[in-house]
């Protein structure tokens, strides 16, 4: 196995457990998490699909492990924030939903201590 395929698999360990910290998270809160990893097209992905009451939520997850990359609150680009949206609304004509109240939602989660800390972000309009 090469560097760059175990910095993959590491990359995508971290993620995993982000999204699975940041599921907990929401679920604590009262969230009703419906899906999970939807993805629409190539690029466009929603790491999580959940009800806040009345509120349909596409949740992006970014975990940091170290800050060589910086704060993961800052970790959202042009690119992504575009993608983001698109995958919502993909989500949102795939499932026929209209008329339906919805928002962006971030959840930054830092693991460089033993206790995770969570920044949630409620619609993150950057």
């Amino acid at each position: 196995m090469n560097d760059n395929t175990q910095n993959n698999l590491y990359n995508k360990n971290i993620g995993n457990k982000g999204e699975d910290i940041a599921v907990k998270f929401l679920e604590d809160k009262g969230y009703l998490i419906i899906e999970r990893n939807f993805k629409f097209g190539k690029e466009g992905e929603i790491d999580i699909v959940a009800k806040d009451k009345n509120t349909l939520v596409f949740v992006e997850v970014k975990t940091r492990s170290n800050h060589n990359f910086g704060d993961p609150v800052l970790a959202i680009s042009q690119k992504k924030r575009r993608l983001w949206s698109l995958a919502a609304n993909g989500y949102m004509l795939k499932n026929n939903i209209h008329n339906q109240e919805c928002r962006l939602d971030l959840i930054a989660i830092d693991l460089i201590s033993e206790t995770p800390q969570i920044t949630h972000i409620e619609n993150a309009v950057f």
